[in-house]
């Protein structure tokens, strides 16, 4: 399995960095002019461009270090999405009500933190594999206990006990993105940079 390290992309570059969301759906379209569409991914996959939040030679030589040690491609990373990373929207303070992530059977006492997309006609989950430490906040039944642990590698959520049959599990956190640079040079110019030209810094999210 490819490495993965347990650090940050700089939170000021990241911050001002552009992407979101990508799915692949196939549509075809018959000689009646409907649709077949078919969605190739099960999940979404998010993928960024760093580059708009260079905004200095200190931010250029920040973002290089940082490159030369995930080793271009080859190192998984942390990415704090500016756009999407708490439970709850952006700005706001988690709560440990703000996502469902199960219901107790009295049995079972671990839980893997997800965040709920939509509501009324398909709503998405998606699970959350690299919480923020110190940020996962956990209610039952909308009480707030503090009786688990957080694997904040997985996004696993363990308790003292398991929760009885029928609770419902609630958490509150921020989160990071897994993602890889998706590409293995780094081309700067000190006169296009002067004259405001902005660097191409892609990265894309891994699974797994």
């Amino acid at each position: 399995m490819t490495g993965f390290h347990e650090i940050c992309f700089p939170l000021d570059v990241g911050f001002g960095a552009s992407g979101g969301p990508e799915r692949r759906t196939d549509v075809v379209t018959l000689a009646s002019g409907f649709e077949e569409r078919n969605a190739r991914w099960a999940d979404s996959r998010r993928s960024y461009d760093a580059g708009l939040g260079v905004r200095s030679f200190a931010d250029l030589q920040t973002v290089i270090a940082f490159f030369e040690e995930r080793r271009g491609r080859l190192y998984g990373f942390r990415f704090r999405d500016p756009f999407d990373h708490a439970s709850c929207a952006v700005g706001k303070v988690p709560l440990p009500t703000d996502q469902v992530i199960g219901s107790g059977d009295g049995e079972l006492t671990g839980f893997q933190l997800s965040k709920t997309y939509g509501a009324l006609h398909a709503p998405y989950q998606r699970k959350i594999g690299k919480p923020v430490a110190g940020t996962v906040r956990v209610a039952l039944d909308g009480v707030e206990t503090t009786a688990f642990s957080v694997a904040f590698k997985t996004g696993l959520v363990t308790f003292d006990e398991a929760p009885l049959a029928g609770v419902m599990i609630t958490a509150g956190f921020k989160f990071d993105v897994p993602v890889r640079f998706d590409i293995d040079k780094l081309e700067f110019s000190l006169s296009a940079f002067e004259a405001g030209d902005i660097p191409t810094i892609p990265l894309v999210e891994i699974k797994l």
